[in-house]
């Protein structure tokens, strides 16, 4: 159904309906979990979650804009698991006073297939020339796309979906270990398997890097990705924005917790997987594939963590006899 559109002089109506061939209850419970969105979706990099008590919740969410650029948005939402329907409240954080409003409502149209509806409020930008891209019906149009195929792919997503963490005590403070994993440019310099590192940070703690890597078996892959950096909380948040084949979507996070004796690290990363194609016809089952799939990409990113931590030992441990 194409969208329906009304003007005012300070905001944009749309609605936009789609079907989509599974049941209602996935499609809700796709739209209600925002903080697997990142893993889910192209657009956001990172959700947290402020607050919640069972039906609100407030948001703070990071999303990559059509021309390349980070914007955050505070999110709120009022979730309706009886009727499935979600309404939501976004302000955009460097634009306050223009929030966007909407509402998901989620129709069964049977027992397999849904009718999906968004409505929004958009405020009108005032210059449109300073907002390239494309315009909030070609984003609306894309998540749309990407939920019907996410929904309609359920049964499949718990089998494509990879979830580990690496934990490692080092002998150092975590404000030195911290300044190791948050200066990437450098890392050429410092770890064996990146060969280049092209890095922008125009707003401090937003890092879109661009790496050259060298993998075990000796090929070259590059990838780009976004770092939302918290000094504060030593914390750094990633999201790789090209991905090399099996993987459809990797998102991340280093963690540091200081304490007597010295820092624990922590690395939790999501690992999203394309849906592997059979290599015979006549054996579609794709079970042992997926196990042979996860069970490499698990040791080779643990591997290639763990070995980044070490060199963050050897730094750290580098920096305190200097001090001393």
């Amino acid at each position: 159904m194409p969208p329906q559109r009304t003007r005012t002089s300070s905001t944009r109506t749309s609605t936009r309906t789609v079907p989509i061939a599974a049941p209602a209850d996935t499609v809700y419970r796709l739209l209600a979990d925002a903080e697997r969105w990142p893993l889910l979706l192209p657009d956001p990099v990172h959700v947290e979650r402020i607050d919640f008590d069972g039906t609100r919740e407030r948001l703070r969410t990071w999303d990559l804009t059509p021309g390349g650029h980070i914007r955050s948005h505070h999110l709120q939402r009022t979730l309706d698991p009886r009727t499935r329907t979600i309404t939501h409240t976004r302000q955009d954080t460097t634009r306050p006073g223009t929030p966007t409003t909407g509402t998901w409502t989620v129709h069964p149209d049977g027992d397999s297939r849904t009718r999906l509806t968004l409505h929004q409020e958009h405020p009108t930008e005032p210059h449109p020339e300073t907002c390239p891209g494309p315009g909030p019906d070609a984003g609306t149009d894309s998540l749309l796309a990407r939920l019907t195929r996410l929904a309609e792919h359920h049964p499949h997503l718990d089998e494509l979906l990879l979830s580990f963490h690496d934990t490692v005590h080092l002998d150092g403070p975590a404000e030195v270990v911290y300044d190791f994993l948050h200066h990437i440019r450098h890392w050429p310099d410092r770890t064996p398997h990146i060969d280049l590192a092209d890095v922008t940070e125009d707003t401090p703690g937003i890092q879109l890097a661009t790496l050259a890597t060298t993998g075990p078996d000796g090929l070259p892959t590059t990838t780009r990705t976004v770092r939302l950096c918290f000094p504060a909380a030593t914390r750094i948040v990633f999201k790789e924005l090209t991905t090399p084949a099996p993987i459809a979507a990797h998102t991340g996070e280093w963690s540091l917790t200081p304490h007597a004796t010295g820092t624990t690290v922590t690395c939790a990363q999501q690992i999203l997987l394309h849906h592997p194609t059979p290599t015979h016809p006549h054996t579609p089952d794709t079970t042992a594939e997926l196990a042979r799939t996860r069970h490499h990409l698990r040791t080779r990113l643990g591997r290639t963590t763990t070995d980044t931590l070490r060199l963050a030992t050897w730094r750290a441990r580098t920096a305190v006899r200097r001090l001393h």
